[in-house]
């Protein structure tokens, strides 16, 4: 029984393959997992203005740098200049970078605090406009009250944008 399973499951992907490959429809399979229109050979990454209350000063070019590095390491498009060379546009802005109290104990001093950035993000794909979002992502990292902030804040801040850029490049080119 499982070997008709399997012989009807390995029809139905050869099919699926072949009648995608005679009808001219249009696929592309990444390593990563991405969805890359095969016409698409650009992308447009605006630099992210900080427009949080609370401003770390390098925070804007370390979240861009690193949202560039992983479109750049993960797709095999070529980042331009100007929007309108762009076959994919991600613009948007810091809005949040706050530092809050999670962990109190009994004498209501905190044990742990919480740094959490949010970016708001515009993307548009120019050869499907249903895949154009704007969305706000959100995370953080917590550490312990004890430590110092400013000789850790860049280490949060990494680990904080690695998380963002892996959030918005899955809903921008892995469609979750």
């Amino acid at each position: 029984m499982a070997y008709k399973s399997l012989r009807r499951y390995i029809f139905v992907v050869l099919t699926a393959i072949l009648c995608g490959g005679l009808c001219g429809c249009r696929m592309s399979v990444s390593l990563t997992g991405g969805n890359i229109d095969s016409r698409a050979k650009t992308v447009y990454i605006q630099t992210f203005r900080n427009n949080a209350t609370l401003v770390n000063p390098a925070l804007s070019q370390n979240f861009t740098n690193a949202l560039k590095d992983r479109v750049q390491g993960q797709t095999p498009l070529t980042i331009v200049d100007t929007k309108a060379l762009g076959d994919y546009s991600i613009e948007g802005e810091i809005t949040s970078y706050r530092i809050n109290p999670v962990a109190i104990q009994g004498d209501e001093t905190a044990a742990m605090n919480r740094l959490t950035i949010t970016v708001n993000v515009r993307f548009s794909n120019k050869f499907d406009e249903n895949q154009d979002f704007e969305q706000s992502f959100s995370r953080y990292a917590d550490y312990s009250s004890t430590q110092n902030f400013t000789s850790i804040e860049s280490s949060l801040v990494e680990q904080i944008n690695e998380a963002l850029t892996e959030d918005i490049f899955n809903k921008a080119f892995v469609n979750w």
